[in-house]
């Protein structure tokens, strides 16, 4: 066995974390050195022109001593009570098992708001973020997405706010957050082989909770709610808000997103569509409302925002039909949520295309959402057939090859008023290499399928 040495920090994992948490150690002249499980991990001679002289350890991490390390830093993607960090973990004994945002708070000077959620953390991250930039401030944005966290203090060390995108993965190996605002915006099934059950995985998502000054939930679920009241906490919801809640209502004979009876702009005016961006836009506006930010301000970005690339973003307008990629929809919650946002903002229905991997996951919630609102499935890939069996009795299915043959045969059913909606609820690797592939495939058709209509073709 080999031992770590006394005083050494110990990086786990060689991913994109794993490279910026070195990098991190290395501006702050932290002894280290580094393991991966994996015999030889991609990167690894980019690894060793960046950081010539430090120990790399390849290899089951039941081979090392860990007993005299500083401390273990493990990367998002390492389990921390895998074998081999479970006694450090399980007996809380030293050194502590931590991950790269815990080192993030150490070194950050500046207040972080903090994002998490089963689905809509990268859109709400992003619309933050752009709220940020409107009202003048200078911001960071990333964290699981984008650009890792402990980067973004190198990148932009001026910065006066720092807006986070935060995992489960990465939560739980977070002792203390400290957040100015913090959001949970949803829960549902997901990452189960890593935090065994649900109450596991709310247990980790509950930790951007920790520290914070400020909390924002969904009134709607109550397992977003910390366990215990935050110093202040605001909440979002889909139906008219009650005392000084965030919500949705009518004003002047339309739908107005509102905070408490104060009206902000009308949904309609959003660049967003459906009810689920619609409520998306509630938990930004109330965390931006805790920063400071003027409301109008916010506004201007919700009046020109239209989606992030694969999640709920609009694709073509086509004889009224419009086409909605979104792709990122790899879990039944995230096709739920669509769903559910998207069908009441209708004139039509909606054509929805589903299938791929389903990772062993629960289809039977969307029978009843689809048979109010849903035209057709439309369903491929390897999970087509668990599909169908949940989805039978609720709503028209038909079953097709791939996902061209599911964009024919949307066009020739779609109606006037309806939504296309890409959003398998399954993840993409039967048939594409991940899901950006699968919405650029969407998006390449889709927007084919505008020319010639444009074309009259």
């Amino acid at each position: 066995m080999h031992k770590v040495p006394k005083g050494m920090t110990l990086v786990v994992g060689l991913g994109i974390s794993g490279r910026a948490i070195c990098r991190h150690l290395a501006r702050q002249e932290v002894p280290f050195m580094v393991a991966d499980t994996r015999e030889t991990p991609p990167g690894v001679d980019d690894f060793r022109a960046a950081h010539p002289g430090v120990a790399l350890h390849c290899g089951p991490l039941s081979a090392l001593d860990l007993r005299e390390a500083a401390e273990v830093v493990v990367s998002p993607g390492v389990d921390p009570h895998a074998h081999g960090l479970a006694e450090l973990t399980g007996e809380r004994i030293e050194p502590r098992v931590v991950g790269e945002i815990a080192l993030f708070v150490r070194a950050c000077r500046a207040p972080v708001a903090a994002i998490t959620g089963s689905n809509a953390k990268s859109t709400v991250t992003t619309l933050l973020g752009e709220m940020a930039r409107e009202a003048g401030r200078r911001v960071a944005v990333g964290g699981n997405l984008g650009t890792p966290a402990l980067d973004l203090l190198a990148e932009t060390p001026d910065a006066e706010l720092y807006i986070l995108e935060l995992s489960s993965f990465q939560l739980e190996t977070t002792p203390r957050l400290g957040a100015e605002t913090a959001a949970f915006l949803n829960l549902s099934e997901d990452h189960l082989d890593r935090h065994g059950d649900m109450s596991g995985y709310r247990r980790a998502k509950l930790g951007i909770f920790r520290g914070a000054r400020h909390a924002v939930i969904n009134a709607e679920d109550a397992m977003t709610w910390p366990e215990a009241p935050l110093p202040a906490m605001d909440r979002f919801t889909i139906r008219s808000p009650e005392s000084n809640e965030w919500g949705i209502a009518r004003h002047r004979g339309s739908e107005w997103l509102m905070h408490g009876a104060t009206p902000l702009m009308p949904t309609g005016d959003m660049g967003l569509a459906g009810r689920h961006n619609q409520v998306n836009a509630l938990a930004a506006m109330a965390m931006g409302h805790r920063l400071g930010f003027h409301h109008e301000a916010m506004c201007r970005v919700l009046r020109r925002f239209t989606g992030l690339p694969h999640r709920s973003e609009t694709i073509a307008d086509i004889d009224g039909v419009r086409w909605i990629n979104d792709s990122k929809g790899t879990n039944v919650g995230a096709t739920l949520a669509a769903i559910a946002g998207l069908g009441p903002t209708l004139a039509g229905r909606i054509v929805l295309l589903a299938g791929g991997l389903g990772k062993g996951a629960d289809f039977s919630p969307l029978g009843d959402p689809m048979a109010r609102y849903g035209r057709e499935a439309i369903l491929f890939g390897a999970d087509a057939e668990r599909l169908q069996a949940a989805l039978d009795g609720h709503v028209r299915v038909s079953r097709v090859p791939d996902l061209d043959a599911a964009m024919t045969r949307a066009r020739e059913i779609a109606e006037a008023g309806d939504c296309v909606l890409l959003s398998p609820a399954c993840a993409s690797l039967d048939q594409f290499p991940h899901y950006q592939a699968r919405g650029e495939a969407f998006r390449r058709r889709a927007e084919q399928y505008a020319e010639e209509a444009w074309h009259g073709g």
